[in-house]
């Protein structure tokens, strides 16, 4: 391990980060890799408008609506493994090549589906897709949290996680055009609908060649004068922006520099430091993955069963939906850096919980019909999409930034594969029914999760609205003069 160690450094570049004003530079970040969340909602609702033409004869693709299940899971599986396999790169190699990497991935398995011939070759492509979907989400949260003003990181993570919906929307609104046979044969549309994904990748990829490498990653791993020519790089561009001089950062921090950190001290650091914050962190992603996907991949399949909402009909419901869900965290957002973290994130979790009960009720009795369901089920969700933003914020925050990569990855995948599996075989197989009472059930069930969420954020929580990273989880290479407290970490509840 000591042969890792290249040197100790005083910097300020945290503190310089975080005292700068809102900026040009910062709305790059934000479009440039907040967009993997417009990629991922779009990717998903596609597949979903796109499953029942894909079973059709004459797609092109001959595969059945159970194969159309399997895909589903597939990318699920692909995420999961993606984030898995590029968070443990993105710590060891630099935020900016895996950011890079993964959307590359993305791009070559999404125009690889438009030629999908077989349900085995369009299997791999979704597998694939979702890898480099996953491999995004540790990528970006870790750069995005690290490049962001502390006093405005809940607000803007919040809403960039929340673009998801705007990737659904658009995903559902490009399908009413794409699937319409009267405008494009049945083996075309489809095909046309997976790339436009890549073309909106493509443009994404030309923003993101511009967005530098975290200076916070740089400066840990020896490369302290790339990370002071970056950060001075954004100083004199925000200067010449503002006309004034920016004020005196504030604050240093000492650190042992490692060109690497071995896999079995992050490891032991996330999960036996900060048990936890690690048993917060999963149940807020296992509580809005099982909502959100168990909701998620039926809501059509439950509107066409129980409201007579046809085929053709669907993706307009869905649109409202998923405008729902973008506008919980743009409305609320504010309030996590104003309020805090941890009362909105609980208010989150548990609102949305409550809300459920009278959803499940007016479903149960059919009272007010289709509209009493969907004014319900918007709400339940507005409220809910700010806790689901919320718990990739909470665990990009609260962890040594060696490790943020990993912990990312690693609760993103074990949220998505508990949460988000069990929720839409639970779902899936309770609709097939076409019992209201088993539905309802369903319902309560998921209340019950995400109830648990955020009890455990009431329970676990940590007050991190306006402060320094690395105050909240001092890094694993940083020496403190007052004694051990670097080492072993600060305290869980600081």
């Amino acid at each position: 391990m000591s042969q890792a160690e290249i040197g100790t450094i005083t910097t300020q570049v945290p503190a310089r980060l975080d005292r700068l004003p809102w900026s040009r530079f910062h709305w790059r970040v934000v479009i440039g890799l907040g967009s993997v969340w417009v990629l991922d909602g779009l990717e998903v609702t596609m597949v979903g408008n796109v499953a029942a033409r894909l079973t059709e004869d004459g797609s092109g693709l001959d595969i059945s609506a159970a194969q159309i299940g399997v895909a589903g899971a597939v990318y699920i599986v692909g995420a999961c493994l993606g984030a898995l396999f590029f968070g443990q790169l993105t710590d060891r190699l630099g935020r900016k090549k895996l950011f890079l990497w993964t959307l590359v991935l993305y791009l070559v398995a999404t125009v690889a589906t438009a030629f999908s011939f077989s349900p085995w070759y369009f299997f791999l492509c979704r597998f694939l897709t979702g890898a480099g979907i996953g491999g995004e989400y540790a990528a970006i949260n870790s750069a995005i949290d690290e490049l962001i003003p502390a006093k405005v990181r809940g607000r803007v993570d919040l809403v960039i996680n929340g673009t998801y919906w705007l990737g659904s929307a658009a995903g559902s609104a490009l399908s009413l055009v794409l699937l319409s046979t009267v405008l494009f044969p049945t083996a075309l549309g489809w095909r046309l609908a997976f790339g436009f994904g890549a073309v909106l990748g493509i443009c994404v990829l030309i923003v993101r060649r511009h967005v530098p490498e975290s200076p916070r990653w740089l400066f840990i791993h020896g490369r302290e004068e790339e990370a002071e020519r970056i950060v001075r790089g954004i100083e004199e561009r925000i200067e010449g922006e503002q006309g004034a001089d920016l004020p005196a950062a504030e604050g240093s921090l000492t650190i042992r520099q490692r060109t690497a950190i071995p896999f079995r001290e992050i490891a032991a650091v996330a999960f036996r430091t900060y048990p936890k914050r690690a048993v917060l962190c999963l149940a807020l992603f296992v509580g809005q993955a099982f909502l959100y996907n168990g909701i998620t991949f039926n809501l059509g399949v439950l509107l066409s069963s129980f409201y007579g909402v046809g085929a053709a009909l669907a993706p307009l419901f869905i649109i409202f939906w998923a405008l729902s869900n973008f506008a919980g965290p743009v409305v609320l957002g504010r309030f996590f850096d104003s309020v805090g973290r941890k009362p909105m994130i609980a208010m989150a979790y548990l609102g949305s919980a409550l809300v459920t009960l009278p959803l499940a009720g007016v479903f149960l009795s059919e009272i007010g019909g289709l509209a009493a369901f969907m004014v319900l089920l918007v709400i339940t969700f507005f409220l809910a999409s700010s806790g689901a933003s919320a718990a990739y914020l909470t665990v990009s925050e609260i962890f040594p930034m060696e490790t943020r990569a990993l912990a990312i990855a690693f609760f993103y995948a074990v949220g998505t594969a508990v949460g988000g599996i069990a929720g839409p075989l639970l779902f899936g197989t309770l609709i097939e029914t076409g019992e209201r009472v088993p539905v309802a059930i369903g319902f309560l069930v998921a209340a019950a999760v995400m109830a648990l969420g955020g009890l455990a954020e009431l329970v676990f929580g940590v007050r991190a609205e306006g402060r320094n990273l690395e105050d909240l989880a001092t890094p694993l290479t940083a020496e403190e003069a007052d004694g051990p407290e670097g080492a072993d970490g600060p305290r869980e509840d600081a």
